[in-house]
């Protein structure tokens, strides 16, 4: 195992971190996902009722999946970087 001094100093020469989304784009990026999330739980709500439920469990895959992304880019975008 190497010792502090080796691993402070490739730290010290490892490049900064740059996010691959642009920050100033977060807050848009999080309104689209959001509002899509809104839309596909409002077109959830009105699927007619099947008895095997394929159609809604994709559409409540899909809005959870785009609900969890826009809060973690909601939350980035007002500094609570998760």
């Amino acid at each position: 195992m190497a010792d502090y001094a080796s691993i402070q100093a490739l730290h010290k020469a490892s490049p900064a971190f740059s996010p691959y989304i642009p920050v100033g784009l977060l807050p848009y990026l999080a309104f689209l996902l959001l509002s899509s999330t809104f839309a596909l739980a409002f077109y959830f709500s009105t699927l007619p009722k099947q008895t095997l439920p394929v159609r809604e469990a994709a559409v409540a895959s899909l809005a959870s999946v785009l609900g969890g992304f826009g809060v973690v880019a909601l939350f980035c975008s007002v500094g609570v970087y998760v």
